[in-house]
């Protein structure tokens, strides 16, 4: 489990890695780019290069259950974000692996918070609310820990999706569809205003621009937007980001939205 200076987690755990871009918030994707770095030093788990037309070198999307167990080994509170280097519902990751990914997480210490993001909400919802694979997830606890676990929603495990753009805030009506204690929504990178998006059912909202030399730059007013509609219904709001070569810089943003850095009350 490696730590991260993403403001919103602790730290980071990949059972899978690489991935394809599918939409423009993927242009710039700084997982793509430690992907390509990674191979070059070595890292075993950056050996399988991906479709060049939507992926690259080390890039290739590859299950990793060599880690699966380590959640288990962790006691201290924590919140882990899942897959910070894949997509856990990537097409290409087999069922019978997200399953076991699921199993772990529901054996893990209750301390252990793991936010779970995907640009693939329609396979999420399906999955979660299949009781075919319920049961299998409830086949891969009991061959872990011996016992079956009482109810699929698990409140240490918080289900989210990825949106950039108003054409894809459909992505948050597959996400209320889902069964979840904690639904919550990455806004970022944000590259337009969101007027189609509906909070309804959402518990968390994380809003961010995009660094990197390439980045696209964020308007303020759409971020004010959002943090008005997250007042009208309560809804908790992290501000991560500006818009910046690098992460770290900002000074367009308001200091009272600036200073949101607010979490799920769950």
């Amino acid at each position: 489990m490696a730590t991260t200076k993403i403001g919103w987690t602790n730290r980071v755990w990949n059972p899978t890695t690489g991935c394809d871009q599918i939409s423009p918030g993927c242009t710039n994707c700084y997982a793509l780019t430690m992907a390509g770095r990674l191979k070059l030093m070595g890292q075993a788990k950056y050996q399988n290069d991906g479709d060049p037309r939507t992926s690259g070198p080390g890039f290739g999307l590859t299950v990793h259950p060599d880690t699966l167990d380590a959640p288990l080994h962790w006691r201290k509170p924590s919140l882990v974000f899942v897959n910070s280097m894949s997509d856990l519902f990537h097409d290409d990751v087999p069922v019978e692996f997200i399953a076991k990914v699921y199993a772990t997480m529901v054996c893990s210490a209750d301390v252990i918070k793991f936010q779970v993001l995907t640009k693939r909400p329609h396979r999420m919802a399906r999955l979660l609310a299949d009781e075919r694979f319920q049961q299998l997830v409830q086949r891969e606890v009991w061959a872990l820990d011996g016992h079956m676990f009482a109810g699929f929603i698990r409140p240490n495990i918080w289900w989210g999706v990825s949106i950039e753009s108003d054409r894809y805030t459909f992505r948050a009506r597959h996400l209320v569809e889902t069964p979840a204690a904690v639904r919550w929504l990455s806004l970022e990178p944000l590259l337009g205003p969101l007027p189609s998006l509906d909070l309804a059912g959402i518990d968390w909202v994380v809003v961010g621009g995009e660094s990197g030399p390439r980045f696209r730059t964020m308007d303020v007013g759409w971020l004010a937007d959002i943090a008005a509609q997250c007042d009208d219904l309560a809804v908790p709001l992290f501000v991560k980001q500006d818009s910046h070569r690098h992460s770290e810089q900002q000074g367009r943003i308001p200091d009272d939205l600036w200073a949101r850095k607010e979490f799920p009350r769950a």
